[in-house]
């Protein structure tokens, strides 16, 4: 068995490698909407890199600071970052 730290979300989500991988919810730490990145704190106190490409949803894709969001946490070239990103 495993156990799930941290907080986490019910939703599960199909990843194309046919696992099930598990969205999490945090705060917008900073995001600057000129270069299309930042960071998001995890609700378990973990920073992640997120870039304005992994923004669900239509037009201006951009992040405000403190604002609430759910996301996948995948594997970057330099390490975690958010994937799937949901306002809240």
């Amino acid at each position: 068995m495993y156990a799930l730290t941290g907080a986490v979300s019910k939703k599960h989500k199909q990843s194309s490698l046919g696992g099930t991988t598990l969205t999490t919810q945090g705060t917008v730490k900073w995001f600057n909407a000129t270069k299309g990145y930042g960071f998001v704190t995890c609700d378990d106190g973990k920073d992640v890199f997120v870039h304005y490409s992994a923004i669900q949803g239509d037009g201006f894709k951009t992040l405000d600071e403190g604002q609430r969001i759910s996301f996948r946490i995948t594997q970057g070239s330099k390490g975690d970052q958010a994937a799937d990103v949901e306002k809240i």
